[in-house]
């Protein structure tokens, strides 16, 4: 996809604040820390558009960015070991669930997950949010110039055998060589598509 231009829209907590159903949604979901922010910048050619930070658990609220005037990217709050108040915490869930469930312009969402990382319960479990609302998933594996192949390989066998998804299910990511940067772009317009067929 050529990107030419990308703004920020509005930050939501509840649908009572989120943007106009107009534009086919794309979410990106992910642990803290697990390079959600690096991939949706690499993706839209902009170094500081969604802020990085090395502090887990920056994101806290649900971050609307359109692409082309016609896409919308959402940028979901990271959850896992972020130091935030409980209170936010749990605060998380029900805000990521109702978006999920209720959002009729979501086309697909993105799972992020860190190439060195085992899945942990939380990423099973927003796995299984997705599939249980009929959500199409594309699992993005990202920071893989962190590993060598070998190790790759042995940490995607990790990976499928964690989240039960096969091989193919999974797209190769690193922020730093861009490598996946347009087979990530193609498997979204491919699920979108299919969204629009299906619609």
């Amino acid at each position: 996809m050529h990107v030419t231009s990308t703004e920020f829209v509005k930050s939501a907590t509840k649908p009572a604040n989120y943007p106009p159903e107009e534009f086919p949604e794309v979410a990106f979901a992910g642990r803290s820390n697990v390079g959600k922010s690096s991939l949706i910048n690499v993706l839209v050619n902009r170094k500081g558009l969604v802020r990085t930070s090395s502090t887990p658990g920056r994101t806290q609220l649900i971050n609307f960015f359109l692409v082309n005037g016609g896409l919308m990217l959402v940028d979901l709050p990271g959850y896992g070991f972020a130091k935030v108040p409980l209170e936010v915490k749990k605060q998380w869930g029900p805000m990521m669930e109702t978006y999920l469930s209720t959002r009729r312009t979501l086309g697909c969402v993105v799972l992020i997950l860190d190439i060195r990382r085992v899945p942990t319960e939380e990423d099973r479990q927003m796995l299984q949010w997705l599939r249980a609302y009929g959500i199409p998933t594309l699992v993005v594996v990202t920071k893989c110039d962190k590993v060598s192949k070998n190790e790759r390989a042995r940490q995607a066998a990790v990976i499928a055998r964690e989240t039960g998804l096969s091989r193919d299910e999974m797209l190769f990511f690193s922020a730093l060589s861009r490598e996946g940067k347009e087979a990530v772009w193609g498997r979204i317009g491919e699920l979108l598509a299919t969204e629009r067929e299906l619609d």
